[in-house]
């Protein structure tokens, strides 16, 4: 069977009111992901005995950092290990999620990377292995900066022409409402990149070459490059969701990309109506959510094996 890896990016709510251009988000919501749906997710994957990868933002599992709302950044901190105990991968998110991440000088660079790493390297015995990037964008600087702290694999490349230009057309609305959206369109280049796990160019990540880590490109069908990621699977009629899982079949990995938010709630957690809005996933009930979740899981099990992305780059830094 075919390696099927599934991996939770654990970005805050206040990651999506940037996106919309909304502002800054309310104060008491900041580790709602963490408390609400974090929980939720580790238990449905725990009910299934299935190991995942989760990209962790650094700032939100900081304990020992001079940040507000200490204890917590803590309790955040004791779930990740909690969760790395029982098997699961902990994965570099940066350490503040800036979208603009892959355009910052090469010190902030390094900064973000290595501070989350520290994160980590606090909460779990084995260090962290993988790194996703903010708003799927990458550069030379980062790579440089992820071989030289030994890591095995990046995972932020998504080729996905179609999801390209919905966010440059959404992103161009909001300009034009003078609400200008805090995500980044990456390197166009990126969208002709490999849609299965290669050796990337140290210079050119988007290209094959000879870097000491492997790329493990976000899901997308063959030939179409239609996104085949959490969030689209649970919103898709179920006629389209099962065309997209049998065309996947194709692939040589299955690389699943869900968010934390795709597990919350919207009235049992709060979330205010501004954000529910332009939220689509938000506004299904996480009793609805956590159904369609469980169906998709249930056909991947049948022509898939589910590992941790670590486990997938073993494989591919063998093959590569």
């Amino acid at each position: 069977m075919k390696p099927c890896a599934v991996s939770i990016d654990l970005d805050a709510i206040d990651c999506y009111y940037k996106i919309h251009g909304l502002g800054a988000a309310p104060r008491e919501l900041e580790h709602v992901i963490f408390e609400r749906a974090l929980p939720r997710a580790a238990k449905l994957f725990a009910s299934r005995g299935l190991r995942v990868t989760w990209f962790v933002v650094g700032r939100d599992a900081d304990a020992d950092a001079p940040l507000p709302d200490r204890d917590s950044r803590a309790a955040n901190a004791a779930a990740l290990r909690e969760l790395a105990q029982r098997g699961d991968e902990l994965g570099n998110h940066s350490y503040s999620h800036p979208y603009d991440l892959a355009r910052l000088p090469t010190k902030k660079i390094e900064d973000e990377i290595g501070s989350c790493d520290r994160v980590l390297r606090a909460i779990a015995s084995t260090p962290p292995r993988g790194f996703r990037a903010p708003g799927y964008d990458v550069s030379a600087q980062m790579f440089d900066a992820l071989a030289r702290r030994g890591y095995r694999y990046d995972s932020s490349i998504f080729p996905a022409p179609g999801y390209y230009a919905a966010k440059a057309v959404v992103m161009g609305a909001l300009a034009l409402l003078r609400r200008p959206s805090g995500a980044v369109l990456a390197n166009p280049r990126q969208l002709i990149a490999p849609a299965d796990p290669y050796r990337p160019a140290m210079t050119a990540p988007w290209r094959r070459g000879q870097a000491p880590l492997v790329e493990l490109p976000i899901a997308v069908t063959p030939w179409t490059r239609i996104p085949a990621i959490g969030t689209n699977l649970i919103l898709a009629p179920e006629g389209i969701r099962t065309r997209v899982l049998a065309a996947m079949a194709k692939r040589e990995l299955f690389n699943l990309e869900l968010h934390g938010i795709d597990f919350a709630d919207a009235d049992k957690d709060g979330i205010p109506g501004e954000l529910v809005a332009r939220q689509p996933d938000l506004r299904v009930p996480i009793a609805e959510k956590l159904a369609r979740l469980e169906a998709i899981l249930d056909d991947l099990a049948k022509t898939w094996q589910f590992v941790t992305l670590a486990e997938v780059a073993a494989d591919v830094q063998r093959t590569r």
